[in-house]
């Protein structure tokens, strides 16, 4: 059974072809002619951290695949009264086709991986974001071409989306610099895995000088509210602004996951400005998405 919990459940070879499908699939959106899959599958997404792209983009893919997605959040199931994850991956098993899962302990997507017989896919944990990493390779290819070899200027916290960037790095063959404040670094095991295309840099002038694309996201991400006053502080001289992007090549994109604190990580001239493909990389999670649904249950029936 083939699941979607990290980059690198995927092979190259086969992250590229998601890649070539996803854009297949915006050709056809933006030409009102989509094609539905033969069979009419049903995907259970489970919430336990809120989302507004995450659930538009699987839920709307689902409908434009032919599909039907069921919303779910801890408070509706009974998982929020305790019924084991393993429990609700053997049921859901056999009701559904595929799962989504957003949620903060990246065991719990491998718990439900393990128990379920149906294809996984990780929404979102406090570790990956794999998701998130598909749409992005694909607004860039669409926008710039290859990534291979090009280099990446990852700006603020060693959060679930740097991981991912690391992760994607050694995949893909694009060399990653991180600016991140001492104790707000990457995860430890996943830096040293992919320490070959990482370089940990002091400023964000250091990171984006020449790089071809510039990412961020929030200092503060979901769970983390109470750390915001701290987080300011430690973060404040990792802003995205005009000069950063002076620094890099001229180019280069722009890219965040969304949702953006305008001020913070990021400013408004920069999140608006010409160099920003952020509503592209919105958008392309649909799509994405979609290539990987598709992917995941052929390989299922196969």
């Amino acid at each position: 059974m083939r699941h979607f919990l990290s980059e690198f459940d995927l092979t190259q070879d086969e992250f590229l072809g998601l890649l070539e499908r996803a854009k297949e699939y915006r050709a056809q959106w933006e030409a009102g002619a989509l094609e539905p899959l033969e069979k009419h599958h049903t995907m259970a997404m489970i919430f336990e951290k809120s989302s507004t792209r995450t659930r538009v983009s699987f839920e709307s893919g689902m409908a434009q695949l032919g599909g039907h997605a069921i919303n779910l959040s801890p408070r509706d199931t009974q998982l929020g009264r305790g019924e084991p994850v393993e429990d609700t991956a053997r049921v859901l098993s056999q009701m559904v086709d595929i799962i989504m899962v957003r949620t903060f302990s990246h065991e719990t997507v491998e718990r439900m991986a393990e128990a379920a017989t149906i294809p996984v896919i990780n929404g979102l944990t406090d570790l990956l974001h794999p998701c998130q990493l598909l749409a992005d390779m694909q607004t860039f290819a669409d926008h710039a071409g290859p990534i291979a070899g090009k280099t990446v200027a990852w700006i603020g916290d060693g959060n679930n989306m740097c991981n991912s960037y690391i992760n994607t790095a050694n995949l893909l063959g694009f060399d990653l610099r991180i600016a991140c404040p001492e104790g707000h670094e990457p995860d430890a095991e996943i830096l040293d895995r992919g320490s070959s295309k990482v370089t940990a840099v002091g400023t964000a002038a250091e990171a984006a000088d020449g790089a071809h694309l510039v990412v961020t996201d929030v200092w503060a991400s979901m769970g983390q509210e109470s750390e915001q006053s701290e987080r300011e502080q430690a973060f404040k001289h990792l802003q995205v602004n005009d000069a950063v992007m002076e620094a890099a090549n001229p180019d280069a994109l722009f890219m965040h996951c969304l949702p953006a604190h305008r001020g913070e990580e990021v400013t408004t001239e920069v999140l608006e400005g010409p160099q920003s493909v952020v509503w592209d990389e919105a958008g392309n999670r649909l799509h994405a998405q979609k290539a990987l649904v598709e992917f995941l249950l052929n390989a299922a029936e196969n």
